[in-house]
């Protein structure tokens, strides 16, 4: 089974339709605490990284997430669950994140192109993924987002996407971390297989 982490900013119910769509065992959990019987999870997440991981943090969730992973389990940030990961943000501020992943949360910015970026767009495959095995490289996702990932570590990253004329980090792996800007329960076949990918790796 797949646990998905209710820490009060997710899109939890329509990443568990979409396992329930494909037969895959999911529950929705805010007790961090059963988080340790699980060796997949998800953290989802919409709204802003201040007070995202905040309710983290007072929620215990943080130190649960940092457990699991560090006795091997696996791990798939989702949206704001990607950005989560990594070592901090600017966005509103300076925000401390669970430093996963190192890098900088930043703000697009651009004289040409609307931000915040809504609606599907390329995801190019970086190296072989879990992820994306059985899909198309530059298969369309859907995107929601007015801040991207600057991944320090070039070999953490899945794949890449165009916007705002910057090639930024779209998807991550590295030691069991997934993570995915995009929001597959919401790109139909292809992000569907993303999510299955993850159960069954």
């Amino acid at each position: 089974m797949v646990f998905i982490a209710d820490y009060g900013a997710g899109n939890l119910r329509s990443v568990l339709k979409a396992f329930e769509y494909l037969g895959i065992k999911a529950v929705v959990s805010s007790d961090p605490c059963k988080l340790s019987g699980y060796s997949k999870v998800i953290l989802p997440g919409v709204g802003a990284f201040g007070q995202a991981i905040e309710s983290l943090n007072a929620s215990g969730f943080t130190e649960a997430v940092l457990e699991h992973v560090d006795k091997g389990g696996q791990l798939l940030g989702i949206c704001l669950g990607m950005q989560l990961l990594l070592t901090d943000s600017e966005e509103m501020g300076a925000w401390k994140g669970m430093n996963l992943i190192p890098g900088k949360v930043r703000h697009f910015i651009s004289d040409t192109d609307k931000i915040p970026q809504i609606g599907w767009n390329s995801v190019d495959q970086k190296k072989e993924s879990i992820l994306f095995q059985g899909i198309a490289d530059h298969s369309f996702f859907y995107f929601v987002h007015s801040y991207y990932c600057e991944v320090e570590a070039g070999d953490a990253v899945a794949a890449t996407t165009w916007f705002a004329g910057k090639n930024f980090c779209s998807a991550i792996e590295k030691n069991g971390i997934f993570a995915v800007q995009f929001h597959p329960e919401k790109s139909s076949d292809a992000g569907l297989q993303v999510l299955k990918n993850f159960a069954g790796c």
